[in-house]
C-alpha cells in the first residue's frame, strides 16, 4: 500500500489534461573552421619558418605545458558545496500544464519571489537556496511515436528556466519521468545541460514503468543500482568540468519505488537526496516520513514535499515549523 493515498490518482488526472505534445530542440552545430571544413589558412603554418630546434640553439629541451586545469565553478549563492551551508526550497511544475505544479503557473519570476519568501521560513540558521525543478521529461497518457508514454520539454524552454533561476542566484533541477523509456538514457540525453555549474537532477521513479505497465494505473521503479550508477556519472562529470556539487533528487511515493537504496553511496560531486513524496494530512504525511527515512544510509540525504492544493483538502498545510520538526529535519523541501 502506498503511504500516502490518493497519489497516484492526483497525478494520473493532471497527466490526462496535460494532453500539449512537446517537441526537443537539436543544438546547433557547430561552425567548421574554414571553407569545407578544413583548417583556417592563419593557422596552417605553410609558409612559415620552422622554429630552431633544442640542438640548434643549445638550449635544454622543456616540455610543453600541460593544459590548465579548469577553474572550478561555485554555486549560485557561493561555495562549492550544498550542506550544510544550504537549505534547498523549491517549486515544481511544467508551463503547459499549470496542473503539474505551483512553477508553472503566471510569471516565473514572481514564482522565484515566492519561492524566497516561503524559504526565509525554513532557514533556520541556514542560507536558502531557491531551486526550480521543471519536469522536463514528461510521462503520457498515451504511448506516442515511439511507444514510451513520456515526451521531452524543448530545449527552449530549459532556457528560459535556466536563465530565471540565475536571476534569482537559484538552482534548476531537471525532473524526469521516463515512461517507458530508461531513467539512464534520459539522464544521459540531458548533459549538456549538467554542465552547468547550476543544474541538477530529480528522477521520479514511481513513472519509471516497464513495457507491460500503463502510467498512473501502477507505481512503476528505479532501482538503487540504477541511481547509484546516475549518481557515479554525475559525480565524473562534476569532476570533469570542474563544478560545483550537484544535487541528485529522486522522489519516493512508497517503498517498493525504490528498491535496494542500500546500494546508494556517497560522492564527493554529488548530494543524493530521497524526497518524501505524496498527498494527505500532516499526520499521514509525518507517519509515511517516517516510514520512508527509517534507517536512511548517510550517503543519502532527506527531503519533504508538500502539495498546494491536494494537502489541503486533507486538512491545513503543514507549515514550515512542522515540517523543520520532522526527524531528521529535510534538507530540500518542495511544493507542488
Amino acid at each position: 500500500m502506498a503511504p500516502f493515498p490518493g497519489r497516484g490518482a492526483s497525478v494520473a488526472t493532471a497527466l490526462l489534461a496535460f494532453s500539449v505534445v512537446l517537441a526537443g530542440c537539436a543544438a546547433a552545430p557547430g561552425a567548421p573552421a574554414g571553407p569545407g571544413g578544413e583548417e583556417p589558412p592563419a593557422t596552417r603554418g605553410a609558409h612559415a619558418s620552422p622554429a630552431p630546434t633544442s640542438a640548434e640553439t643549445g638550449a635544454t629541451a622543456i616540455p610543453p605545458p600541460s593544459p590548465a586545469a579548469p577553474r572550478p565553478k561555485e554555486l549560485p549563492r557561493g561555495g562549492s558545496e550544498l550542506f550544510p551551508a544550504y537549505r534547498l526550497v523549491g517549486y515544481s511544475g511544467h508551463p503547459s500544464s499549470p496542473g503539474l505544479g505551483r512553477l508553472g503557473i503566471g510569471d516565473l519570476d514572481e514564482r522565484i519571489t515566492e519561492i524566497e519568501t516561503q524559504g526565509a521560513a525554513f532557514a533556520a540558521g541556514r542560507k536558502v537556496l531557491p531551486v526550480l525543478e521543471l519536469i522536463t521529461v514528461v510521462v503520457q497518457a498515451e504511448p506516442g511515436p515511439d511507444g514510451t508514454y513520456r515526451t521531452s520539454t524543448p530545449d527552449e524552454t530549459i532556457r528560459q528556466y535556466l536563465e530565471a533561476a540565475r536571476r534569482h542566484d537559484g538552482i534548476l533541477l531537471l525532473n524526469i519521468q521516463p515512461g517507458r523509456s530508461s531513467m539512464t538514457e534520459e539522464v544521459k540525453r540531458l548533459e549538456k545541460w549538467l554542465k552547468e555549474p547550476d543544474v541538477g537532477l530529480a528522477l521520479d521513479p514511481e513513472w519509471d514503468i516497464t513495457d507491460q505497465q500503463l502510467p498512473g494505473a501502477v507505481y512503476g521503479s528505479t532501482a538503487g543500482e540504477e541511481i547509484e550508477a546516475i549518481a557515479t556519472w554525475l559525480n565524473g562529470l562534476v569532476a570533469r568540468e570542474a563544478l560545483p556539487q550537484k544535487a541528485l533528487i529522486f522522489h519516493q511515493v512508497a517503498v517498493g519505488v525504490v528498491p535496494n537504496e542500500a546500494a546508494i553511496t556517497e560522492h564527493p560531486g554529488v548530494e543524493v537526496i530521497k524526497s518524501a513524496d505524496g498527498i494527505g494530512s500532516a499526520g499521514s504525511k509525518t507517519e509515511a516520513y517516517a516510514l520512508l527515512t527509517a534507517g536512511l544510509p548517510a550517503s543519502i540525504r532527506p527531503g519533504f514535499k508538500l502539495f498546494f492544493e491536494e494537502d489541503a483538502a486533507h486538512g491545513p498545510l503543514m507549515t514550515p515549523a512542522e515540517v523543520l520538526a520532522l526527524v531528521p529535519q529535510p534538507e530540500y523541501i518542495l511544493y507542488e
